[in-house]
C-alpha cells in the first residue's frame, strides 16, 4: 500500500491514476487510486486545508485496527505527516 497525501488547491490535479472521486459534497477531499498488481495499490489524497487532516485505512471501515495518516501545514507553510 502506497499513500501519497498532497495539500493543494480546490481544483483536482492531473494524475496518472485511473480512478478518482470526491469524498465530500464541498469538493475539498479528492481521492485518486489505481492498482497495477494484485497486491499493490497506490492512493493519492488531495485535500484543500489550512490546518490538519487525518485519514485511515482499516479492514472493516472503522477506526479500531486501522492504519492512520495525519498531516498538516505549519504556520511557516512547512508540511508534516504522522503515520500510526
Amino acid at each position: 500500500l502506497l499513500f501519497l497525501p498532497c495539500f493543494c488547491s480546490r481544483q483536482p490535479p492531473h494524475t496518472l491514476l485511473h480512478f478518482s472521486t470526491f469524498l465530500d459534497p464541498s469538493s475539498m477531499f479528492y481521492l485518486h487510486w489505481d492498482h497495477k498488481e494484485k497486491e499493490l495499490m497506490r492512493f493519492e489524497l488531495h485535500i484543500h486545508t489550512n490546518g490538519w487532516v487525518a485519514s485511515g485505512f482499516g479492514p472493516c471501515g472503522e477506526l479500531p485496527r486501522s492504519d492512520t495518516v495525519t498531516g498538516g501545514v505549519f504556520p511557516n507553510n512547512s508540511i508534516y505527516f504522522s503515520v500510526s
